[in-house]
């Protein structure tokens, strides 16, 4: 992967594929998944509630089977796709920028005996490596955050879909009516310009030609998310010492503090998405 890519993409690559990076959210999210989770309490394992939200989010594609085509766009440690072949046996192409987690991905499909139902892409979703009509299912769990070029993101989505197919994706947002300045200590740590809306999804959605199929707002989750994550930090830092740097654990503790800060003010939105193309 290369510089033709949005700046913001490459500076997420880079950071996902950092070493200090690559050992925080192996250790702390189990090494499957690395998203909002669905919290039935505070203090639920940060595993089972992002397993809930990958349950959560596949309850409401029908018909998945062998023959379904399915792109997780943004796919982390692979823990969705393993998910979805396992359950539904369908084929899936995990399309992710850090080759770091990509090769962490295609290590854990061989262990899990998935190889041969899910293909680790490195690439960009603001550059869809495959042609049109190709999938039945787009999917993306908290990633689309990280284009600098959103819109783009969701015309590609629209043009890889298959007539019929459906694109359900969560991402990190600021509330539609968010005050203008109050989120930029969080943009400054993830370096970033922006961040979504609900109401910009629906409209960018519209004009790349999906139609609106649903949002589940479930915003109380971000904030509980990362509070549990900051927790779970500090319970196990002296663990993490050894193998993540003082300086980077340092600057997440203070990063997560900023998203609980600014969803617990109202400032910040999650949720599930649905669309269908035409």
């Amino acid at each position: 992967m290369s510089g033709n890519y949005s700046g913001a993409v490459n500076t997420a690559r880079d950071y996902y594929n950092s070493p200090d990076a690559d050992r925080f959210y192996s250790t702390i999210w189990g090494g499957e998944d690395i998203h909002i989770g669905l919290y039935e309490s505070p203090d639920e394992p940060i595993f089972s509630a992002s397993r809930r939200t990958v349950e959560k989010m596949a309850a409401s594609l029908q018909g998945l089977g062998p023959e379904s085509r399915v792109l997780d766009m943004g796919s982390g440690y692979g823990g969705s796709a393993r998910y979805l072949a396992n359950a539904h046996g369908c084929r899936i192409v995990a399309l992710n920028l850090s080759e770091v987690e990509n090769e962490r991905t295609r290590e854990l499909n061989r262990e899990q005996g998935l190889d041969g139902l899910i293909e680790v892409v490195d690439g960009s979703f603001e550059a869809i490596p495959f042609g049109d009509d190709h999938f039945d299912v787009v999917w993306s769990q908290d990633a689309i955050l990280h284009s600098g070029e959103r819109e783009v993101v969701l015309r590609e989505v629209a043009r890889v879909l298959k007539p019929g197919g459906r694109f359900t994706f969560t991402d990190p947002m600021q509330a539609d009516d968010c005050p203008d300045g109050v989120l930029q200590p969080i943009l400054d740590r993830i370096h970033l310009d922006s961040l979504g809306s609900p109401g910009f999804y629906g409209q960018a959605a519209e004009a790349a030609g999906l139609k609106d199929a649903g949002f589940e707002d479930h915003s109380e989750q971000l904030p509980t998310h990362y509070a549990r994550v900051l927790e779970e930090t500090e319970k196990r830092e002296d663990e993490l010492l050894e193998h993540v740097g003082e300086d980077y654990i340092r600057r997440m503790k203070k990063g997560l503090q900023h998203w609980v800060d600014g969803g617990r003010s109202g400032y910040l939105a999650w949720g599930i998405f649905r669309f269908d193309a035409p």
